[in-house]
């Protein structure tokens, strides 16, 4: 990806970001507007792992589990402000990535997968249990953030909805960000170069276990950070957080939009968190439409939907 491209890809997701609330009918959509965006996180994450080094994960809410949890433990037995709670849980999550990856990352292709998938089990299993300290099933109540009262006391009026929007609308293009110029760097050229061929990578120079690892740590850590702000702008958390049908959502989403692409997969995470949303008159059948989507997507637009779009517009203008 050139400068360029980098520079258009983050400026017409700022663009979106900017402009989607002119369409909002109603306040409600602020906080769909949010999730989305916090959605759209976890998968620039995904975009990491899967789309430039190539590695596959299934157990990735297990990392958003950690973070969510993070912001509702730490401010109440540690005393932390719950800002300081989502960075350690990034933390937490970068240290716990790299102590499993070093194993798990030997692997590859379905055992890769099925480690993985343990890992966010277990992660969901712990949750669960520790009844005394998580609350169990239930879930347990996560700390307000408190910056919406300064920006009150500064004289922004904002309702809640708008809050999360802006705050989490902002991590995600710095997210972005981030992801785009790791792209073009030494380190993402040398991931993008054991994508294509661990063999050939390791040839050139590429030292591919410390790629490898380097990606899934990244990746843990925009899992966590998605995880606390979905804490934190629900004010509740509960063990699905770390379920492993969230783990398929986040690779749906950024197989769904394009798994090599940033915007891409930001494109997806929109679509899968907004068709709920619109299926609600068809609750029966929601399910079913998603799945019907999923494998249409897959049959016709095999490099997800944006990507593939982009292409057939490209050599339609030629």
């Amino acid at each position: 990806m050139t400068g360029r491209n980098k520079w258009i890809s983050l400026g017409v997701l700022a663009l979106l970001i900017a402009l989607l609330p002119l369409f909002f009918p109603s306040g409600y959509y602020y906080r769909v507007g949010a999730l989305i965006f916090v959605n759209a996180l976890s998968v620039v994450g995904l975009v990491i792992l899967i789309g430039y080094a190539g590695q596959i994960s299934l157990g990735h809410a297990g990392f958003a589990g950690i973070g969510a949890y993070a912001c509702a433990l730490a401010p109440e037995h540690l005393g932390l402000h719950p800002a300081l709670a989502l960075v350690l849980g990034a933390v937490v999550s970068g240290v716990m990535a790299a102590l499993i990856g070093k194993p798990i990352l030997r692997l590859k292709g379905y055992y890769l997968a099925v480690a993985t998938l343990g890992f966010g089990i277990l992660v969901s299993m712990v949750l669960t249990n520790e009844r005394a300290l998580t609350g169990g099933p239930d879930g347990m109540n996560v700390a307000d953030l408190g910056l919406r009262d300064l920006l009150r006391d500064m004289g922004w009026r904002l309702s809640g909805g708008e809050f999360w929007y802006m705050v989490c609308g902002v991590v995600l293009l710095v997210g972005a960000w981030l992801a785009l110029n790791l792209f073009d760097s030494p380190s993402g050229r040398a991931m993008r170069a054991l994508h294509g061929s661990e063999v050939a990578a390791a040839t050139v120079g590429v030292d591919v276990p410390r790629q490898k690892l380097r990606a899934f740590v990244i990746s843990a850590v925009y899992a966590s950070v998605a995880g606390s702000l979905l804490a934190l702008q629900n004010g509740y958390i509960t063990p699905d957080v770390a379920g492993f049908m969230h783990s398929v959502e986040m690779v749906t989403m950024a197989v769904l939009g394009g798994v090599g692409s940033v915007l891409g997969a930001t494109f997806g995470a929109a679509i899968l968190t907004l068709l709920p949303q619109v299926l609600t008159v068809f609750a029966e059948y929601e399910q079913l439409v998603l799945g019907l989507v999923m494998v249409l997507v897959m049959i016709f637009l095999p490099q997800g939907l944006l990507p593939s779009i982009a292409r057939r517009l490209k050599g339609r203008d030629e």
